[in-house]
């Protein structure tokens, strides 16, 4: 008979050990620094763009932790929120994610344990978000250090992030695609701190005529051409 493989504790230097977490999120730059955050915390990660991709994961394997970000392409956050308590209860934490702080009331009347705003302000703190919602068994012994670094920006994910928005920006999207490709780059811009982006994007969907979109569709292009100017 082979032996049931041993269960990995969590350090404190590895607070996250063991878990697996399903990150849903439909930014690459976003994505890309969640995973960096889970593989420095030792938990495993899979991930999922948008909420039919979440629902094949979710047949699969039973997730440790779930972050969900609460504007996807196929739908809200928060009834993917709402799915993954009913089938899993309290015995998985979900965190939701956004960068439009109004999301927290719907995130958590979803369900959700928690909230992280984007940009997440530090690995510690995506860390103890996590660790909060889980019982004393799965946490770390003894003190742990709340580290204040996070991972180095994916430059590549972000231009490609960039250049999806600016595709979509071409033709007339209706109000639906509207709305969600101002969440989707108002996010991104935040992540990479670039206000003037993020209020462009966070006009969009107040506005009937297409000069907002032209705009948005003219700062995407601007940013775009400095990021494939810089190195990766």
């Amino acid at each position: 008979m082979t032996p049931a493989p041993a269960r990995l504790i969590p350090t404190s230097a590895r607070p996250l050990l063991g878990l697996t977490v399903m990150v849903v999120e439909d930014s690459r730059f976003a994505s890309e620094a969640l995973r960096q955050m889970c593989l420095h915390g030792g938990a495993r990660i899979r991930r999922a763009d948008c909420i039919a991709s979440a629902r094949r994961h979710l047949a699969a394997y039973f997730p440790s932790v779930s972050i969900v970000d609460m504007g996807l392409p196929d739908g809200d956050g928060a009834e993917l929120i709402a799915e993954i308590r009913q089938r899993c209860g309290d015995l998985a934490p979900v965190i939701a994610t956004s960068g439009d702080p109004d999301r927290e009331l719907p995130a958590r009347r979803a369900g959700a344990h928690d909230f992280l705003p984007k940009p997440i302000a530090s690995l510690g703190l995506f860390e103890q978000v996590i660790l909060r919602h889980l019982p004393d068994s799965a946490r770390p012994k003894g003190p742990r250090i709340l580290r204040q670094d996070l991972p180095m920006p994916d430059r590549a994910a972000l231009r490609d992030d960039l250049d999806h928005a600016e595709r979509l920006c071409r033709g007339e999207p209706d109000t639906e695609m509207r709305t969600y490709l101002g969440a989707f780059v108002a996010g991104v811009a935040r992540c990479a701190e670039d206000e003037p982006l993020a209020r462009a994007a966070d006009d969009l969907p107040a506005t009937a005529g297409s000069g907002a979109l032209r705009q948005l569709q003219a700062l995407l292009k601007d940013r775009l051409r400095k990021e494939t100017r810089a190195p990766v």
